[in-house]
């Protein structure tokens, strides 16, 4: 079993059947941290006496071949240990509900004065809703992240263990880190990635615990450009899930890793690591996952001009497009195909596409994402001579535009097209510089617009 055990695993130990008992023992065999837990574990209701001999977990020595009276001991004194982290979990989902009832400042108070919310169950449940909550409502899974460090604060280490509550603080300020990147408040994501790393020094040494940790913190370092630096992390937190069989976990990590390679402009290279990764992910467990890793490759093959590849991918996953039919995943998608179809050089078919890809974002009001593909369509028209309905997007887009949070340098790229479409100037050429430039500036608000021709 190549998997390290959590904590709750090891106090589960007792009830499992013989055959799983011997292969956490001889995992236990192996590892040296999860013999540690398995040692505090058993110590916690039964010291040994002091005439009991126990050898240094760090020699070499192999484990007695009678293991069942110790296993029958230790599963009697972890027993009451398992029944209250079960009690714990069962409890947490109606603390919650009741918590989530009252307005947002009051949430705070109520879970630092009343010690029914202070539990490790309750603390968990936290976590989990702030996961879920991170790019949905990003405010929402800071605030539960900072939920769960007040409860941290009230828990006894001598009922969960110090260690262990620090590797658990670790987690929720790295929640709140990766909340805070969503809402682009970068300074204080790196401020709460700083507590998550300190607190993660002082915990239990879990190597799960610091790749999940590494593979957050490359989200941030992507978001700030640091591209050589996320990418370091990537590798390590990948290193990690390999060497505990977390197979799924690397796969995502994989996919990190070519989203890197593709901000930083360099799709060619992401596609290697998404074909790796769509052999790891494991499509039942997170089938959006699989999606998102199949977009991107399509997308990536795609930017590098292999368009014949792309279009056989695409069929291939529309039955995955199909099954997640939502605005998120159908606008991108039309936008994909109208590339494909402009690359194959199937122009109607493109034109259509781009228009209704168009319109989905318009409707839900994502604005970059219009500005990007409207200007795939102006390219589109300018390359076949069409100023006419150059000048009709031109004048839609100032509206819808002006009124929309774009940042300052895409608006000044997007008035400079404006005025040279209005002044007939707008070649292909330089369209395909102002898409080239908001492609970039979608990742660097602070890159600066340069004209290449007089408007």
């Amino acid at each position: 079993m190549r998997i390290h055990p959590h904590d709750l695993l090891l106090q589960e130990f007792a009830a499992t059947s013989p055959e799983t008992r011997k292969k956490c023992l001889e995992h236990l065999n192996v590892c040296p941290g999860c013999r540690n837990k398995f040692r505090w574990l058993h110590a916690l209701q039964s010291p040994p006496s002091r005439a009991t001999k126990i050898l240094p977990f760090g020699r070499e020595q192999a484990l007695p071949t009678d293991y069942e009276p110790a296993l029958d001991s230790t599963a009697r004194s972890l027993r009451p240990i398992e029944d209250a982290y079960g009690r714990e979990r069962a409890a947490a989902p109606g603390l919650y509900a009741e918590l989530i009832q009252h307005p947002v400042d009051r949430r705070l108070l109520l879970v630092r004065n009343c010690p029914r919310f202070h539990t490790w169950g309750f603390c968990e449940l936290l976590l989990s809703r702030s996961r879920e909550q991170n790019f949905q409502n990003p405010m929402l899974g800071e605030s539960l992240a900072l939920l769960a460090v007040e409860v941290l604060d009230h828990l006894e280490a001598s009922l969960y263990r110090a260690e262990s509550l620090e590797d658990l603080r670790a987690r929720a300020w790295a929640y709140v880190a990766n909340s805070r990147r969503v809402k682009a408040d970068l300074q204080g994501a790196e401020e709460a990635f700083t507590f998550a790393l300190s607190f993660l020094r002082l915990g239990t040494g879990e190597p799960m615990e610091k790749a999940l940790i590494l593979d957050l913190k490359a989200s941030l370092l992507t978001k700030q450009l640091r591209f050589s630096k996320a990418l370091s992390h990537l590798r390590r937190s990948l290193m990690i899930f390999l060497e505990l069989g977390e197979t799924h976990r690397a796969g995502r990590v994989l996919i990190k890793m070519s989203t890197v390679h593709t901000v930083a402009g360099a799709p060619e290279k992401a596609i290697s690591l998404l074909h790796r990764a769509l052999k790891l992910i494991d499509p039942n467990r997170e089938p959006r996952l699989l999606l998102v890793a199949s977009h991107n490759l399509i997308n990536d093959l795609t930017e590098t001009g292999q368009f014949m590849e792309a279009q056989k991918l695409l069929r291939k996953a529309r039955p995955l497009y199909k099954r997640f039919d939502q605005p998120w995943s159908r606008n991108p998608r039309k936008w994909l195909e109208g590339q494909i179809a402009r690359g194959l050089r199937q122009m109607d078919q493109a034109e259509a596409l781009f228009i209704a890809a168009r319109d989905g974002f318009l409707l839900a009001d994502a604005a970059y994402d219009t500005a990007l593909v409207s200007i795939d369509l102006a390219s589109l028209y300018a390359e076949q001579g069409r100023m006419a309905e150059l000048k009709r997007i031109a004048e839609e887009m100032v509206p819808i535009f002006s009124s929309r949070q774009i940042h300052r340098e895409a608006l000044a790229a997007l008035d400079y097209w404006r005025q040279a479409v209005e002044a007939e100037r707008a070649c292909a050429t330089l369209v395909a510089g102002v898409a080239a430039f908001l492609k970039k500036a979608r990742h660097n608000p602070d890159l600066r617009f340069q004209p290449t021709v007089s408007a």
